[in-house]
């Protein structure tokens, strides 16, 4: 039908139909609206997501909420393990975090499973920002305290206890069912108090929070040592059954003490013009004591470094066993007086049989010095019989050096330390009878005791050796230096 047979002109057909165009744009338009309200509030409102590091996972499960002051603002969207046995827990929130949030893993009851949920604990806003995806650490997270953990802090006496309170209880009740409903018809009461009790705690819900945090936290750090808190009730126990052992002690004691008080008053009495004195000596000692802090600041490293030095003198002064400290050595002092009493006389007897030894080895000290501060050099060069110091000199061998055909030629047993005897030198003891030569004169041997003293090595420029007689001016000899006999001019070449 058209509008002219219904009775309608075309522009009054026209206004309606645009307005049906425009009811239906309105209530596009509304429904738009509504969906992007519930994206934001359903959707897209927990865009910020965080992992959060936990001791232990506390039974969360993937859902539970994420709350805020008691208000949720976000879910758990993963559990995981991580590495070092760690529970990661990746929530999504409807804000951003902070620096310095802290998360707490809580229980919606006493007991249950799967009944936890995460309490944020947002860090000041004017702090920076945490990126999309960052990870809050285990220092600042808190894991809860279950029921198993605090029965696993009991020891098996403590958990046979508990079972036997149980066990007593269902004796106690065993046929007093009836009794026991009367009773409980007063604990209506005692419920409703203990919920008046609750709701006045829940008014401050921040210091309840703190107070229930900071008691998990002492419980925690209870259980962890539980060993130590058990050792302390057993020793508190037996400590207060000596004290009651002596209950007999104290009746007396306590029996002495208003005499004794009446008594400290008089002493207390008379203090007090101590005191007055005191106060005076204090004020005295004021100026001297200004810099004593800074002195026992620096004395207290001292005395610590000095701690193990007293621990070890203590041990060397008096330790356990026989002939091992400071104090046996005392106790043997007197035998070892009277030892090196009896040795003394043939010590000085000695020392003066050595002297002529000393007198013959003194002009030669150079030459020990010279022969000690050269073994190094000796033995650093080589060639293809060894180390010098390895060669084995002729004369000590089984061979005889003949200077006539410059051979070795084999000796006897007897004679192989011919070469090396020296003659005996006139007015002295030396090399009387030491042996008897039997390769003829003493030109033919090595002449290895026969230089002058210092004649080992080069002369020095104001010829203080060789040591020979004439003594050379300013020597601070005596007498002429044995042998006699040796040659001036018998030194190593070169300057």
């Amino acid at each position: 039908m058209t509008p002219q047979a219904a009775g309608v002109s075309p522009q009054t057909a026209r206004v309606r139909g645009g307005g049906r165009f425009t009811r239906a744009a309105a209530l596009g338009a509304l429904a738009l609206v509504v969906v992007a309200i519930l994206v934001l509030l359903l959707g897209g409102g927990n865009s910020n997501h965080y992992k959060l590091l936990f001791e232990t996972g506390g039974q969360l499960v993937k859902g539970n909420q994420v709350l805020i002051g008691g208000v949720p603002v976000g879910s758990v969207d993963d559990v995981k393990l991580t590495d070092n046995s760690q529970a990661e827990v990746d929530i999504s929130v409807n804000r951003p975090l902070h620096e310095g949030t802290q998360a707490v893993i809580r229980a919606t009851s006493l007991s249950g499973i799967a009944n936890r949920y995460v309490s944020l604990q947002p860090g000041p806003d004017n702090a920076p920002q945490l990126r999309n995806g960052a990870t809050i650490t285990a220092a600042d997270t808190t894991s809860p305290v279950d029921l198993d953990q605090l029965f696993n802090a009991l020891r098996g006496p403590e958990r046979q206890a508990l079972r036997n309170i149980i066990q007593g209880s269902a004796t106690v009740y065993a046929g007093k069912g009836p009794e026991a409903n009367r009773t409980y018809r007063f604990l209506s009461p005692s419920l409703v108090a203990t919920d008046r009790l609750l709701r006045e705690l829940d008014r401050d819900e921040g210091t309840l929070t703190n107070f229930i945090v900071n008691g998990a936290s002492v419980v925690s750090a209870v259980a962890e040592r539980r060993a130590d808190l058990s050792a302390l009730t057993q020793n508190a126990n037996q400590a207060l059954g000596a004290v009651a052992s002596e209950n007999r002690s104290f009746d007396q004691a306590l029996v002495a003490l208003p005499v004794a008080l009446r008594q400290a008053n008089t002493t207390f009495h008379n203090l007090r013009p101590a005191l007055d004195d005191l106060t005076t000596f204090v004020n005295a000692a004021k100026p001297g004591t200004k810099d004593l802090p800074t002195f026992l600041r620096n004395l207290k490293p001292v005395v610590t470094r000095s701690v193990p030095v007293f621990r070890d003198l203590g041990r060397a002064v008096n330790l356990n066993g026989k002939n091992n400290d400071l104090a046996d050595a005392f106790g043997k002092l007197p035998a070892v007086e009277s030892a090196a009493a009896r040795a003394a006389g043939p010590a000085v007897q000695a020392l003066n049989d050595s002297l002529p030894t000393l007198k013959f080895i003194r002009p030669y000290s150079p030459d020990l010095l010279a022969a000690v501060g050269n073994l190094g050099a000796v033995t650093g060069y080589y060639d293809a019989d060894g180390h010098y110091a390895r060669v084995q000199p002729a004369g000590l061998g089984i061979y005889h050096y003949n200077a006539g055909t410059q051979n070795l030629e084999p000796i006897s047993l007897q004679q192989q330390f011919d070469d090396y005897c020296l003659p005996e030198y006139p007015g002295t003891s030396i090399n009387s009878g030491a042996c008897t030569a039997t390769s003829g004169a003493p030109s033919s041997n090595f002449h290895v005791f026969r230089r002058c003293p210092g004649g080992t090595t080069q002369p020095a420029l104001d010829l203080s050796n060789p040591f020979v007689a004439p003594l050379w001016p300013g020597s601070g000899l005596t007498s002429p230096a044995p042998p006699n006999d040796c040659t001036a001019t018998d030194h190593p070449l070169g300057p």
